[in-house]
Parts: C-alpha cells; sequence; structure tokens
C-alpha cells in the first residue's frame, strides 16, 4: 500500500486516541503512522480478542475496524466494542463495497462504512470529521440527564413551547416540525414530547438526516427485502417500522434530497411505507417529529424544499426561541450544567462570582444553549480556586459583549510617563489598571474607559492580579 503524505492540520488533537483493528499488519502501521502525524495517539490490535481487550483497558474516541479478522467478524462484535466504550465512533473498513453490509453495520451501530484504498487519505479525513464532531457532540452526562429531564427554564417564551408540547402530546398521529437555530435544545424537545406521548420503553429513533449515506437511504429509512439487490441475504425493517408506536425524529429534514422528500411526503400521506424490493405495504404507526434550522418557508420558494411536503410536517410547528430571547433561562441553566459537570469530574461545584452572572447575561450566545453547556464545562475545568471567575471563560466572550476585536487590549488613553518602577510588561498592566481605578475612585466602568477596554476585561485582569476595585 502507498502511504499519503498529508498536510491536513487538526485542532485540539491532543488525547484524541484511535483504535485501529486490521490483521493485515503493514496497512495497520500505516494508518497508525499517518493518524499520529496528525496529533493524535493510535493503537493496534490485530484480531478481535485484541481489539475487546484494549477497549477493556482504554478510552476511545474512534475505533476504525475491519470487516474480516482472524478470529471473529468484524460487524459482530460492534456491539461488543460499544459496550466497553461509552463515547466512541466505530468506522467499518473493508476491501469491497456491499450494501448489506453497510447497512448491517450501520444497524449494529457503526457511524460509517468506508473501503480500503490505497492512500489512508479518505480515512485520516474521515477520524478529523469525527474529531471535529465530538467537540460539539453532547458527550457528557450532565447533558445527557438533560435531555432526559426536557427543557430546563422558566421564560414566558419557553413556557409558551412547554405548552405547545403538553397539548399536541394527547394526539400521538399529528405531524410536529420544530424550528430553530443550531443549538436551541430541538432534540431536547422531541424527547420531551415523546415521553409525553407514549409509554416509558417505547423506542425513540433519531435520523440525522444530514449524514443519511445516499446509496443507503432507503434501506435505512423503510428497509428492503431479502434479494431486493445483491448481497440482500435477508428481510431487514426501515427505521419507520422499529419506531413501532413511539417517535421517529426526522433532525434537519431541510437537508433532505428533493426525490427523498417526495418518497417522505407519500409515507407522511398514506401513513404507509414500502420495503425496496417489496410491493406490500405496512402501516406506519409512530409519531413524525421533524426539525430545521432553516427557513423553510424561504427554502420552498428557492425550490429547495417541497410546498406539499412542508404543509404536512407543518401540521403543527414549535419555534424553540433562541437563548437570547430566553435571558430568564441563562442563570439556571449555567447552573444545571455547573452541577453536573463538576459531578462528572468528581468536584464540588465552585460558585460562580458575581461578575460572572454579568458576563453570562449580557452574552448574546450564537450557539445557543450548546453554547453555554460548553463553555460552563470549559470554566469549571480551568477554574482551581474557590470560586469561578471571569477570567475562566472565553475571550472571545468578552470582546463579543464589548464590541472589540483582539486589538481593544490596549491601554493608551492613560498617560504612562509617571509611572516608575516598571520592569516588566505584567508590571506596567497591573500599574495601569491600579492608577485608573484610583482616578476612577473605584468605579470600575469609568476605569476601564479611561483603559481603553471593556468593563469584562478590567474584570478579567482584576481577578488575574488579585485585585479589588480600589485597585488594592
Amino acid at each position: 500500500m502507498k502511504e499519503h503524505e498529508l498536510n491536513m492540520v487538526s485542532e485540539e488533537t491532543e488525547n484524541f486516541r484511535v483504535l485501529i483493528v486490521d490483521d493485515e499488519h503493514y496497512f495497520a502501521q500505516a494508518l497508525g503512522r499517518a493518524i499520529e502525524r496528525q496529533g493524535m495517539t493510535a493503537d493496534l490490535a490485530y484480531s478481535a480478542a485484541e481489539a475487546l481487550d484494549l477497549a477493556d483497558n482504554r478510552h476511545y474516541n474512534v475505533i476504525l475496524l475491519d470487516h474480516k479478522l482472524p478470529d471473529d467478524d468484524g460487524i459482530r462484535i460492534i456491539p461488543l466494542l460499544l459496550s466497553r466504550q461509552l463515547r466512541t465512533s466505530i468506522v467499518m473498513m473493508t476491501a469491497f463495497e456491499t450494501i448489506p453490509n453497510a447497512i448491517q453495520a450501520i444497524r449494529q451501530g457503526a457511524e460509517d462504512y468506508l473501503v480500503k484504498q490505497t492512500t489512508v487519505k479518505p480515512i485520516i479525513e474521515k477520524i478529523l470529521k469525527l474529531q471535529r464532531m465530538e467537540r460539539v457532540r453532547e458527550g457528557i452526562e450532565g447533558w445527557e440527564e438533560h435531555k432526559r429531564e426536557g427543557l430546563l427554564g422558566k421564560s414566558s417564551n419557553l413556557l409558551h413551547v412547554m405548552d405547545k408540547i403538553r397539548k399536541v402530546a394527547s394526539s400521538p398521529e399529528t405531524t410536529v416540525l420544530l424550528s430553530g437555530e443550531s443549538g436551541v435544545g430541538k432534540e431536547v424537545a422531541a424527547m420531551q414530547l415523546h415521553r409525553q406521548s407514549v409509554p416509558a420503553g417505547t423506542p425513540f429513533i433519531p435520523v440525522d438526516c444530514v449524514a443519511l449515506p445516499h446509496n443507503l437511504v432507503e434501506s435505512l429509512l423503510f428497509g428492503h427485502e431479502k434479494g431486493a439487490f445483491t448481497g440482500a441475504d435477508r428481510t431487514t425493517e426501515g427505521a419507520f417500522v422499529q419506531a413501532g408506536k413511539g417517535t421517529i425524529f426526522l433532525d434537519e429534514i431541510g437537508e433532505m434530497s428533493l426525490d427523498l422528500q417526495g418518497k417522505l411526503l407519500r409515507v407522511l400521506e398514506s401513513r404507509k411505507c414500502q420495503r425496496v424490493g417489496s410491493v406490500q405495504q405496512q402501516d406506519i404507526k409512530a409519531r413524525i417529529v421533524a426539525a430545521t434550522n432553516r427557513d423553510l418557508k424561504e427554502w420552498v420558494d428557492q425550490g429547495r424544499f417541497r410546498f406539499d411536503l412542508y404543509q404536512r410536517l407543518s401540521v403543527f410547528p414549535i419555534h424553540i426561541p433562541p437563548l437570547r430571547e430566553r435571558q430568564e433561562d441563562i442563570l439556571a441553566l449555567a447552573e444545571h450544567f455547573l452541577y453536573f459537570v463538576s459531578r462528572k469530574l468528581g468536584r464540588a461545584p465552585q460558585p460562580f462570582s458575581k461578575e460572572v452572572h454579568d458576563l453570562l447575561m449580557q452574552y448574546d450566545y450564537p450557539g445557543n444553549v450548546r453554547e453555554l453547556k460548553n463553555v460552563i464545562e470549559r470554566a469549571v475545568i480551568m477554574a482551581e480556586g474557590e470560586s469561578i471567575g471571569v477570567h475562566h471563560f472565553p475571550e472571545r466572550m468578552l470582546r463579543r459583549i464589548s464590541g472589540e476585536g483582539v486589538q481593544g487590549d490596549s491601554f493608551q488613553r492613560v498617560p504612562v510617563s509617571f509611572i516608575p518602577g516598571i520592569d516588566t510588561l505584567e508590571t506596567f498592566e497591573k500599574k495601569m489598571i491600579i492608577y485608573a481605578l484610583k482616578q476612577a475612585k473605584g468605579v470600575k466602568t469609568e476605569a476601564a474607559r479611561q483603559l481603553g477596554i471593556s468593563r469584562f476585561q478590567l474584570i478579567r485582569r482584576l481577578e488575574k492580579y488579585e485585585l479589588n476595585d480600589n485597585g488594592d
């Protein structure tokens, strides 16, 4: 196999670990070297037994799994690996592409199915994509419990959403369309609707319309008949039938192709679906909930989304407002994430300082609830003292509030010629801050104005240098 020298740059690769399971030693070693050139760690296993042993003792972000192993079938051990790894993505590798094997691997829990080639570049690109996804994936225990608990907050906007969910829960055949920006909690709302609609234990099946493999989409959604295509050695049910009397959640419905939109419309209108290769139709008993961060009305006007499907999906629309329009919910959510992240790390929750409360309330959260969760997690990890301060939060939050760029951290408005004893940049900065506070009689807003920075940037530096409002 010819190795391909990759020039791709990945971010935050430290501590990202990949397990390669393949009995072709040369291929596995070459792939491992390519992965480590990206700054990640690669472990090798040449059999299913070795892979399971490693998975028992170490966490892997991604597992690259060969289809054919000397002591077992790769597809068969997918559930065994997943049972040992709470958070991992499995990518199936094979020398030959067969649709039934791909479908079976994905149904067993694999993230994707790749064909081994003479270059490792496509596999590395897939790993980097999974790595980027993991950084935004709701992975910590607190977020999973938050999803199980449902939407949290007391704002009038959110209470209006909850009231709509409560009302439509009593009508299990009504199709619901959830709309809202990325990160507002559309899947959380869908799960809350599901729990209020059906008995505990009834299936909730999420389908990411962005990630649906084009050549497998019909089989995954509607199932296929034995003999429908080469290698289809058994009849398999699709997601719509597997959902039973539960809920099928079609996330990012706006990304679905026009061809598939037509097939979905027929399913919604008839409440029946047909397996690939079959002439018989099956009844659909599940509630269908769709979600989008797009303006589907605008996409209809542009010819990118079918008008008749939009009409059918939006029988009961629910719009989830962005976090910036739910200010009463921000601190409650922040405390919620603080508790669960601290528990995950085995720490006692540290209180937020008053300045942190101000920061959290003034920021506009372009990433919504997901972004709030991420910055709280970062702050908990960074904090080492008795409380969590502004300096534990990303600088971009301060810049966004002040409307400044990076160059906003300049101290050009205070004369410096009278300041003696300057020996380092930190000494200079600290003395400038002390002088400005004295001049402003402890009023932080005025001192920040004199320094040419935002109030929150000043607070960050006060915490850094352990100064009070009077500069002492």
